[in-house]
């Protein structure tokens, strides 16, 4: 068996997808298997019991915005009745940060791959603050979600549309050029975000009031693009998946609970173990006590080459994360080690525009004893409180080994 072949065969599905931000719609129209009983996750997949306190709060906090509960007890006991399921975003194309939690009502911004055909999804960034993915499900943050769902979705969904869409891809390359790394700092992808749609905004017919909101909220927002950067790098992650022999990882996700990777040579296998407190830098009053383990899909960024995979190209994220700008050079540098190519369309000017390292390989993971590195926010164990810091952390190296095991039985027996 050829693995390197077949790794190659995966890394260039994936630098070679061309995801595109195509429009924004009602989940349960596009999400294929999503329904009104089913909320999607961020993570891999995890029963009620062993929840965490922020996926928890974003469960009953979509559960009252859908208008299947009157109260925080009502919908949690539509949960333990399973009248309510929960599986995880990525069983269904689809992403989301921290809890990630979608419901089949809510609008979510759409992506295509122009290269390889298929779809991706992810719900709408509320900005910081008490908001949903945090676990919060107060009557501000779920007024906020309706504003987004009947305001923001409409008025983005018509821009789209007078757009002809945008090339994620290419406005990630951009950013990268800018200071951006993609995951937890997008301060650039979202400010050429809202250049690409704030004319077509303006020529809407939604409104002056209406167009006035939404610009000043994408404005404010320096996490707006993260979203559809998320099903952007979704896209390339799931072009890569299913490649017969392939050791490359093309999943990487947190559910606060457990991280679980998967494997493109291994099917739809998860591979977990429990999550770890990221290291990093708290908010006055907050420590590492008050830290919940790791949580959300954003992992697709590394998975997909950026994120702290390209922390070289963004010296100020370690302000946010903590450590200094050579530590975000080191940190990419040591990814080129257990990682199978450099990438074609990304590349990091302070590194002589080097591509950055993609293709996680399960293998170099193992024999160098190397887990992938993540940048990441901090969420409070209670739901609801917040966002308490941000920082750094990596997979269990279990996971690596399971799933090599897993490799040789399958194909080297």
């Amino acid at each position: 068996m050829d693995i390197d072949k077949a790794n190659r065969t995966a890394v260039e599905r994936m630098t070679s997808a061309r995801p595109m931000l195509t429009g924004i719609a009602r989940a349960r129209d596009v999400i294929p298997g999503l329904h009104d009983d089913l909320l999607l996750h961020a993570g891999p997949p995890i029963a009620w019991e062993r929840a965490s306190g922020p996926l928890r709060g974003a469960v009953i906090g979509a559960l009252l915005f859908e208008g299947r509960a009157r109260s925080e007890a009502e919908a949690v006991a539509l949960v333990e009745r399973g009248e309510v399921r929960l599986e995880p975003c990525h069983h269904h194309a689809a992403v989301g940060p921290m809890a990630g939690v979608i419901s089949s009502s809510m609008r979510v911004y759409v992506v295509e791959d122009a290269v390889h055909g298929h779809r991706t999804f992810s719900n709408l960034n509320e900005g910081y603050g008490k908001v949903l993915r945090y676990g919060a499900f107060s009557d501000e943050v779920l007024a906020k979600l309706r504003w987004m769902n009947d305001v923001l979705a409409s008025v983005l969904a018509e821009a789209l549309a007078l757009a002809g869409g945008i090339d994620l891809r290419a406005l990630l390359a951009e950013a990268l050029h800018m200071g951006d790394e993609g995951h937890n700092r997008n301060k650039a992808g979202s400010l050429l975000f809202l250049k690409l749609l704030a004319p077509h905004i303006a020529h809407g017919k939604s409104g002056a009031d209406a167009q006035s909101e939404v610009l000043k909220f994408l404005g404010d927002n320096p996490l707006s693009v993260l979203n559809p950067v998320m099903a952007a790098c979704k896209a390339m992650a799931d072009a890569t998946h299913g490649v017969e022999g392939s050791t490359i990882v093309s999943t990487m996700a947190r559910n606060g609970t457990d991280f679980g990777i998967r494997v493109s040579g291994l099917g739809d296998r998860w591979f977990t173990a429990p999550a770890q407190v990221p290291d990093g830098l708290y908010f006055p009053g907050f420590t590492a006590a008050d830290a919940n383990p790791d949580i959300g899909d954003s992992t697709i960024t590394e998975t997909a080459g950026i994120g702290a995979f390209a922390m070289a190209a963004a010296p100020a994220i370690v302000t946010f994360i903590g450590g200094t700008p050579q530590d975000a050079v080191h940190a990419t540098l040591e990814m080129y080690e257990i990682t199978a190519a450099e990438h074609s369309q990304f590349t990091i000017p302070a590194l002589g525009f080097r591509g950055t390292p993609v293709g996680i390989d399960l293998r170099k993971v193992v024999e160098l004893g190397i887990t992938p590195r993540v940048n990441t926010g901090i969420a409070h164990r209670q739901a609801g409180v917040g966002q308490v810091g941000a920082g750094l952390v990596r997979p269990p190296m279990e996971i690596f080994e399971a799933a090599l095991v897993a490799f040789a039985e399958r194909y080297l027996e």
